[in-house]
């Protein structure tokens, strides 16, 4: 069974081991990018936000900061992208891919009231996906997925091109031009398997294929 590094905390990141294992990966939980690095895939997750340090801004709106997994995060991404192992980066991983690229985040999203979840239930909105991104040809034109976030992707990193949009412009995925890197807004472990909702999109396709590049 092929291991997937999964960089966070393990009490925070049990919905995506558990997508994870439903595809026939075995996640591996660690703050150690020397652990990680022995990986064949890297997962990405959610959670507070990137000092904004790292991309060059002073303070304006972010929170939750926490420096130590804003550097093994971006530690081991250097490591995945230089020897082109699989990435998929979700909502926190989605903006950390970005910034470790080179990119930066809008810190608080003019529209973030459209983003948030309330009462601890994610807002639910469309997506447009652009032809010929891997998110097209896995759902189509359009798509509906959960959100819960206040951040979003600003300036792109090198290589990534956005590739998914919201009704206000946020930036939904983002894919790399040649290497095996997917980032995601919306949360599909939270959209898969126990947690699927009539409403949104099937989330089991983006873990399905994130294997077939192990």
């Amino acid at each position: 069974m092929k291991t997937t590094a999964i960089l966070g905390y393990e009490e925070r990141v049990t919905n995506y081991a558990a997508a994870l294992e439903a595809v026939g990966l075995r996640p591996v939980v660690t703050l150690s990018t020397a652990e990680a690095e022995d990986c064949a895939g890297l997962l990405l997750p959610g959670g507070g936000d990137i000092d904004p340090a790292r991309f060059g801004q002073v303070n304006a709106g972010s929170r939750d900061i926490d420096p130590r997994l804003d550097e093994a995060q971006l530690k081991i991404l250097e490591v995945f992208v230089r020897s082109g192992r699989p990435v998929l980066g979700i909502c926190r991983g989605h903006q950390v891919v970005n910034v470790g690229l080179g990119g930066d985040l809008i810190q608080d999203l003019p529209t973030a009231a459209d983003h948030v979840a309330y009462d601890h239930v994610d807002s639910v909105h469309p997506t447009e996906n652009r032809p010929g991104s891997l998110l097209h040809a896995l759902y189509g034109a359009k798509m509906t997925v959960n959100s819960s976030h206040h951040q979003g992707l600003g300036r792109m990193g090198t290589g990534l091109r956005a590739v998914s949009f919201a009704p206000d412009g946020t930036v939904e995925a983002a894919e790399h031009r040649s290497l095996p890197i997917l980032t995601v807004q919306f949360h599909p472990e939270r959209m898969a398997f126990r947690f699927a909702r009539p409403e949104v999109a099937d989330g089991q396709r983006i873990f399905e294929w994130f294997k077939s590049q192990l």
